[in-house]
């Protein structure tokens, strides 16, 4: 069996031989776009690929998880006026996806969960949970290394929870994961302030709205990335891995 649970290191018969029902194909999601002046194009795919790995890896044989390629290319284009964003359409990536669900679902294995690194993939990777279990037969499942903001998770007081996209916390895991891609010297923040007094219609409120990173600044960024450390990164990074093996334990064990 191959030490870091790869399933495309397996051969064709392996495939048979190693997975079962029960185990759990895991499929890192990222995507390729601008995350402003101090942030590789990478940002995505990096935090998804990296812990989709060290969980694999952590937890890969108690509870048989099985570690897909990345999909790096997805929908982006709320960046695409950013030069270096590459990005399918909403019809193209839900296309994609239902093509690898119906290629993985010929393996013995009826578990396969996304684990999204980008907020703007999010409503498209719902609707395809429930695509491919109704064409397909799996059981499919949508994590987040942590819930973004603009969906009701949390993002640091100052940058009024609404740190959506390369700011603190964002900035704080690549340090720590890949400290040579971070460009601090170049780092701005932009805080969509006018939106701190509205309940409803602001990022991660009951209200959503259509958006464009440009819109709020001309570098794409929305948050504050200079009070980015890497020991923040750090700690949120242990608390990532720790949430995702939870996470998927119950994913093991989940039954309707």
């Amino acid at each position: 069996m191959p030490a870091a649970r790869s399933f495309v290191e397996l051969s064709a018969p392996q495939v048979a031989q190693h997975l079962r029902p029960d185990s759990v194909l895991v499929l890192p999601v990222g995507a390729i776009e601008q995350h402003g002046p101090h942030l590789p194009l990478s940002t995505d795919l990096l935090i998804a690929q990296s812990l989709a790995e060290a969980v694999v890896a952590e937890r890969g044989d108690e509870l048989d998880l099985w570690l897909l390629p990345p999909l790096a290319y997805t929908k982006s284009n709320e960046h695409a006026w950013a030069p270096g964003t590459v990005w399918l359409s909403p019809a193209t990536l839900l296309a994609v996806l239902d093509d690898l669900g119906r290629s993985l679902a010929t393996t013995p294995s009826t578990r396969l969960v996304f684990l999204n690194g980008h907020g703007g993939n999010s409503a498209l990777l719902q609707v395809a949970c429930r695509e491919l279990r109704l064409a397909h037969g799996l059981r499919t499942f949508l994590m987040h290394p942590g819930m973004p903001p603009d969906q009701g998770g949390t993002s640091p007081a100052a940058e009024l929870g609404m740190g959506v996209h390369a700011g603190t916390d964002e900035t704080s895991v690549v340090m720590h994961l890949r400290p040579d891609l971070v460009d601090l010297t170049l780092a701005e923040r932009w805080v969509p302030e006018h939106l701190a007094d509205f309940r409803y219609v602001r990022f991660g409120g009951r209200v959503a709205f259509g958006w464009t990173s440009d819109e709020f600044g001309p570098s794409g960024v929305i948050g504050d990335p200079t009070a980015a450390t890497t020991e923040h990164g750090k700690h949120l990074w242990e608390g990532m891995v720790t949430a995702a093996g939870e996470a998927l334990e119950e994913v093991r064990r989940f039954a309707v």
